[in-house]
């Protein structure tokens, strides 16, 4: 299943009919697919870790309305131990949402306003002067968690948004030349408003590429607003998940042992050529003045593989790559001006690439 943003939404075993999703991922390979099946078998992913991260989904429903598919995207950076990057007009709930995974999760979340006068210490900590031992100890910033939730981050200077890079790519900061490694997992959830220009500072292209994930939040449907508008007339309270029943029904141990699953997910040669062609294709392409990078094709085996796995399969197919290349590469692809002013899109972009790349048989 296809939604809005173009992330699949996998068949949640633990979910009452009404919540699973009318179209659900075929089990078996089709004769399309059946290049990806491994040559011998391999063990099934765990029926039980699925049904648990199943059941994070129905718990973050009970906050969220009508983003599941951004739910699905989250799972699969946290399987994949990426970022995302969160981009969606104010007020489609991109703050609640975090908030209700790590709930969910029982993992430490913080949230942190890039604002234009904030400085990197305020990010990763700094080291402060204790005036009673005459010496300097060091203060740990928001970053030290394990949800990071970067709010508005094309909103604050050069300077301050790289403070995340070491974070993001090494999982660790260096303060005073001193490395300090940060909790495991460790995931940076940020936002950003595609409509606010004015005094933002848009992410540089080797920022960008360090994110797994962009999902893109759709405003809800008039069903799904009609919704929140319901539960918030019944006195749901977004400061309270406790009260609305949200509860952490998996945890960090829970994703170490999905993990460790998911890496052992099998790729065909010919599927490993696929993710490839289709990254080099970006490379060839009249519109881009930047294409996919190498490490954009490794985010592509990556989330393909955590798909498979949500999916129940413990092998990789090329629907699985045509289903995450949107959202693993939209954000890493540059269109040229002139491209821009015709009205071409990075998306539209993919689609043709997507079209026009041979699928193995």
């Amino acid at each position: 299943m296809t939604t809005p943003d173009d992330t699949p939404t996998p068949a949640a075993e633990a979910a009452p009919a009404s919540e699973q999703p009318t179209e659900q991922p075929t089990e078996q390979p089709t004769e399309q697919a059946a290049a990806g099946a491994p040559a011998a078998p391999s063990p099934s992913p765990s029926r039980e870790l699925r049904t648990a991260l199943a059941g994070v989904r129905q718990e973050v429903g009970k906050a969220v309305v009508g983003q599941d598919s951004a739910v699905t995207s989250l799972l699969i950076a946290l399987l994949c131990s990426g970022h995302v990057l969160l981009e969606g007009v104010p007020g489609v709930a991109k703050t609640l949402l975090v908030r209700a995974l790590g709930a969910s999760l029982d993992l430490s979340t913080k949230r942190v306003q890039f604002t234009p006068d904030l400085m990197p210490g305020d990010v990763t900590g700094s080291l402060v002067y204790d005036a009673r031992t005459a010496e300097f100890s060091f203060r740990e910033g928001p970053v030290f968690t394990n949800l990071l939730l970067a709010d508005e981050i094309n909103r604050t200077p050069p300077k301050t948004q790289a403070s995340l890079l070491e974070a993001m790519e090494e999982r660790q900061v260096s303060v005073d030349g001193v490395p300090r490694p940060l909790p495991d997992p460790f995931v940076v959830i940020a936002t950003q408003n595609p409509v606010e220009h004015e005094g933002t500072y848009p992410l540089p292209e080797a920022q960008l590429d360090r994110f797994l994930l962009k999902v893109v939040l759709p405003v809800p449907d008039r069903d799904h607003e009609i919704e929140v508008l319901a539960r918030h007339a019944a006195g749901f309270d977004p400061r309270d998940l406790a009260a609305a029943g949200v509860r952490a029904v998996a945890g960090a141990e829970v994703l170490g042992r999905a993990r460790a699953e998911v890496r052992e997910v099998q790729v065909a040669p010919e599927v490993l050529g696929y993710a490839v062609d289709v990254c080099r294709a970006t490379r060839q392409s009249p519109s881009l003045s930047l294409g996919v990078s190498p490490r954009g094709a490794t985010a592509l085996l990556a989330t393909s593989r955590a798909w498979a796995w949500l999916s129940g399969r413990s092998y990789v197919t090329p629907d699985d790559v045509k289903a995450l290349a949107h959202p693993t590469l939209r954000h890493r692809v540059q269109l040229r001006p002139e491209a821009e002013l015709e009205g071409v899109t990075a998306e539209s972009v993919l689609s043709s690439v997507l079209a026009s790349v041979p699928v193995p048989r």
